[in-house]
């Protein structure tokens, strides 16, 4: 599994705001393209983001579910991107006086994604999480800051 961990200048409730707001995923999960429909109730267990994955014209609809969520603490999510297949994507958080520490755990868990050994699976993945925690940070830094 792999596992990345950023300090961000807001507070725990910033970035939940943003982990809240299915519509806002393309902007920070690196290769999201599109949010085509955001289940109401989103992130509570069981409801759906519906993607889309890739380039245009290359673009693949998928769903990610929400497995889990404790809302300020953590989001367990299924996120589906056939032909790669199923991950499973964990976001933690954890208050520090005025900041906020949030890790994201990741690994495919299905199809043709989870055949790729570990020792090359885990790099791709942990450079693609470094990415998305640090959108997921400018977008929580920025709100905090008005």
């Amino acid at each position: 599994m792999s596992s990345n961990t950023r300090v961000m200048d807001c507070t725990v409730g910033d970035v939940w705001e943003i982990l809240s707001d299915g519509w806002l995923y393309p902007l920070f999960v690196v290769g999201a393209s599109r949010m085509r429909v955001v289940d109401g109730g989103w992130p509570s267990e069981g409801t759906r983001l519906h993607h889309s994955v890739g380039g245009w014209p290359a673009l693949l609809d998928d769903t990610t579910e929400a497995l889990e969520c404790e809302p300020q603490r953590l989001l367990r999510l299924s996120a589906r991107a056939w032909p790669a297949g199923r991950a499973e994507v964990t976001f933690r958080t954890r208050a520090q006086r005025n900041r906020v520490e949030v890790v994201i755990e990741e690994d495919a868990v299905s199809g043709p994604g989870r055949m790729v050994p570990s020792v090359a699976r885990q790099p791709l993945l942990h450079w693609r999480n470094e990415e998305t925690l640090r959108r997921l940070a400018l977008l929580a830094e920025r709100r905090a800051a008005g």
